[in-house]
């Protein structure tokens, strides 16, 4: 397929098909004076768009919210959720705006522009967001995707000096979005809440159409039945949201914000927020200033995204009566994740296969990483070298170096039962545990750099993250240790 101008893409917008009810047309509010601090050109390929358009005047208009898509038809979603495990009612698209959907090479992506203006679901909000946090997603959009995790992608990155006032006065950004849908599970909930039976089954049936058209298919053995399609939908997407549980584990990550609203119907990584990469391991590592209790903390992600599950189940159970099944479905949870949990951190301890017994060498890693906040990353990557017979580097970040020593031997001592050569294991676990992650402080400088007008901080990361495994000659900064002013960094819900 070949590369189009921005003029001939011709969006279309399927969320548009649905029920007036699930949103709003509407039109972006503008930056005023907007600048193009970055965009994505491994993006704009997964819709052929062509990288010679991103640096046209129509692209910065259309993605500063000036002009609109070709052929799009701009919307804001409605949709309700919990919120730190209480019911908030109806929330809603408050300040994203849906331009519409292309599609491309890899599909059909919707785009969606990010702090474009207020919408009918802002409730107390401006409509806005602060340069700061659309930084933060836009690289984290692909740092997760370098790492092979399933995420919303970012497109574009458009500054102003707009005033937005939060703790102190900030600048508005655009950031632009893409995913193959936006719908949440807070979708699902705000229909079952208010009782309206019939336009939730018009949501599933649209998901299941458009994303799970194999939950049509009656499997060999089962009666045909109205209502099997969304037991279906449900133990799929329980699937996903498991194996990213498994995911976000296995690197440290820590979204911050876990509501219902935020938890895509598609098992990806949805609404960068005060999330966090772990520097120093804590087992109850909380990286959203906001969350006083501790809700979202690392250890919890996984048994949060079943609650939450919970209440998607409970939201499809208005049209599936037979409670069992969603329950046994609902069960499924926590084998495959523990299965997907165990496979990521075994390949990350350079084993050929996870077996039961090797539990214990897992939990006693994850114990002296707690009690010596050992470094995350380098920990894991350190291992290779370890492997290879360069212990020191991985025992240097531990306070205990002995009982670090001791933990190794017994690593070496499994190694050696699956017989592989050191270099091939070493070469292994560099291919699973990365080098460079979107640390706090590496965001904070390359936003930094951005409120000047500089992004060569934001491209010089895109470049590292999108091959976070590879290590890179000059780049030592970047697979360092945090420096101590980093300590002093708070993520919140404040965007």
């Amino acid at each position: 397929m070949s590369a189009h101008s921005l003029s001939e893409l011709q969006a279309v917008n399927s969320f548009a098909a649905l029920p007036a009810a699930f949103y709003t047309r509407l039109e972006p509010q503008p930056l005023n004076n907007p600048r193009l601090l970055h965009a994505n050109a491994e993006a704009a390929a997964l819709i052929g768009l062509d990288p010679a358009a991103l640096r046209t005047p129509e692209f910065l208009r259309v993605f500063s919210g000036a002009q609109p898509l070709p052929g799009g038809d701009t919307l804001a979603a409605v949709y309700s959720g919990h919120q730190f495990g209480v019911w908030a009612g109806q929330l809603g698209d408050g300040r994203a705006h849906l331009l519409g959907e292309v599609r491309g090479p890899a599909g059909a992506w919707e785009l969606q522009l990010k702090g474009a203006g207020k919408t009918p679901y802002s409730r107390m909000g401006d409509g806005r967001a602060v340069l700061r946090s659309s930084v933060r997603e836009y690289l984290a959009s692909e740092a997760m995707h370098g790492l092979g995790i399933p995420t919303t992608r970012a497109l574009a990155l458009v500054a102003s000096d707009d005033p937005v006032w939060r703790e102190t006065v900030e600048t508005a950004a655009i950031v632009t979005r893409m995913s193959p849908s936006f719908v949440r599970f807070g979708s699902f909930e705000h229909w079952s809440s208010r009782r309206q039976p019939d336009l939730l089954k018009t949501l599933a049936d649209y998901v299941i159409d458009r994303y799970y058209p194999e939950c049509r298919a009656v499997p060999a053995g089962e009666a045909p039945s109205d209502t099997a399609p969304y037991v279906r939908l449900l133990r799929e997407v329980t699937r996903r949201t498991a194996l990213l549980m498994a995911d976000w584990q296995a690197v440290g990550f820590c979204h911050g914000v876990m509501n219902t609203d935020n938890m895509s119907i598609l098992g990806l990584t949805l609404d960068y927020g005060p999330y966090g990469f772990m520097d120093g391991f804590r087992l109850g590592h909380v990286c959203n200033h906001s969350d006083s209790e501790g809700r979202y903390s690392w250890n919890r992600q996984p048994s949060v995204a079943l609650w939450n599950l919970y209440r998607l189940g409970g939201s499809l159970h208005t049209l599936v009566q037979d409670v069992d099944a969603l329950r046994a479905v609902l069960d499924e949870f926590e084998g495959v994740f523990t299965r997907a949990f165990h496979d990521r951190m075994g390949a990350k301890m350079g084993l050929a296969a996870w077996r039961p017994a090797d539990e214990p060498l897992l939990d006693d890693l994850l114990k002296l990483m707690d009690a010596n906040q050992a470094d995350f990353t380098l920990a894991w990557r350190r291992l290779a070298d370890a492997v290879s017979g360069n212990r020191a580097p991985f025992q240097d970040l531990f306070i205990d170096r002995e009982a670090a020593a001791g933990w190794l031997d017994r690593l070496l001592a499994r190694h050696a039962q699956d017989g592989r050569p050191a270099t091939e294991v070493a070469e292994a676990m560099n291919r699973v545990n990365p080098l460079y992650v979107l640390r706090n402080h590496l965001a904070e400088e390359a936003i930094r750099a951005a409120k000047t007008g500089d992004a060569g901080e934001i491209e010089t990361l895109m470049t590292l993250l999108r091959e976070p495994f590879t290590a890179r000659a000059g780049y030592e900064k970047y697979a360092s240790l945090p420096p101590d002013w980093a300590n002093g960094i708070e993520v919140s819900c404040s965007s």
